[in-house]
């Protein structure tokens, strides 16, 4: 079964149980997914942009959008304008598709993958984590990649706090890591 449908029809009944939510409107929803990943290196390699965008696009199965630098950060050699990243943002079919491989493909095969960390929750029902590389989706054929790179994926959510945001994403098939015990 599809995770959208999934989550109509079980997810929201058990969530609404759980969660003491009266009015079934009222159960946290995902509302979209972004994927962004930043090229620094592209000011020496603009050919970067075009290899991560692909890449990027096989992951997410949408065009990724150049973010440029809104302004000049002498540091790092950034003047404003550079292009220094590409973001997609993901919304209903798509976003279920993308979250349904990233939990049930992706994530478990991360070598020493032991669930995702808590500290990702912002405060307001959003989850954010961090990949190192781009091979463990299956899309990505490991001997064609020019160059590995890392992205972040945000969840946002419409759960009023974290508690409701962990539950929701437990539910859609999020692996968490259990609370660490000293000794």
């Amino acid at each position: 079964m599809q995770l959208q449908e999934l989550y109509k029809k079980e997810i929201t009944g058990k969530l609404k149980e759980k969660l003491a939510i009266k009015n079934i409107m009222a159960v946290p929803k995902v509302v979209k997914v972004v994927v962004a990943s930043g090229v620094g290196e592209a000011k020496e390699n603009p050919k970067l942009i075009d290899i991560v965008s692909k890449d990027i696009m096989t992951i997410t199965g949408q065009k990724p959008k150049i973010t440029k630098a809104k302004k000049a950060i002498s540091g790092f050699k950034i003047r404003q304008g550079d292009k220094i990243g590409l973001k997609v943002t993901l919304r209903h079919n798509k976003m279920y598709n993308f979250l349904e491989r990233l939990s049930r493909i992706a994530l478990p095969r991360i070598r020493d993958f032991r669930g995702l960390k808590m500290s990702g929750f912002d405060g307001r029902g959003n989850y954010t984590l961090g990949m190192k590389e781009q091979t463990i989706f299956p899309e990505i054929k490991y001997d064609k990649v020019e160059k590995t790179f890392g992205f972040q994926v945000g969840i946002v959510t419409t759960a009023k706090d974290d508690n409701d945001a962990k539950e929701l994403l437990i539910a859609l098939g999020f692996p968490f890591q259990k609370k660490e015990h000293n000794g």
